[in-house]
C-alpha cells in the first residue's frame, strides 16, 4: 500500500510564503508524475502544479510566477514552494502521484490546510 504524507501547511499573511512537502512510501517514485491539487470550501478540487518523472513542471495560470514545484527522487519527496500568497490560495492542498506499471496507479495524500489571511 502506497502512502503519501504531506506537511508544511498553516496560517500565513498575504504576501507570505509556505513550503509544502509530500513524502511517498514505496519504490515507484522515480517513474511517477507527482503533483499538487487544492480544494477550497464549496469548490471542486483543482490542479495546482505537476512535475513529471523527467522533471518537467506544469502550473495552473493562477499560480505561475508565484509557486514552484520540485522533486527529490532520492528522498521520495515532492515540494511546492508558495510565494506571494493571496487569500484566494486558501484551500486544502493534496499531494498526488500517478504512474503506470502494466496498469495505471494513482494515490492521494490526506491533505494539508493552507490559510492565507491577515
Amino acid at each position: 500500500q502506497v502512502q503519501l504524507v504531506e506537511s508544511g501547511g498553516g496560517l500565513v499573511q498575504p504576501g507570505g510564503s509556505l513550503r509544502l512537502s509530500c513524502v511517498a512510501s514505496g519504490n515507484f517514485f522515480s517513474v511517477a508524475t507527482t503533483g499538487w491539487y487544492r480544494q477550497a470550501p464549496g469548490k471542486q478540487r483543482e490542479l495546482v502544479a505537476t512535475i513529471t518523472s523527467g522533471g518537467s513542471p506544469n502550473y495552473v495560470d493562477s499560480v505561475k510566477g508565484r509557486f514552484t514545484i520540485s522533486r527529490d527522487n532520492a528522498k521520495n519527496t515532492v515540494y511546492l514552494q508558495m510565494n506571494s500568497l493571496k487569500p484566494e490560495d486558501t484551500a486544502v492542498y493534496y499531494c498526488n502521484v500517478n504512474f503506470k506499471l502494466i496498469r495505471s496507479f494513482e494515490y492521494w495524500g490526506q491533505g494539508t490546510q493552507v490559510t492565507v489571511s491577515s
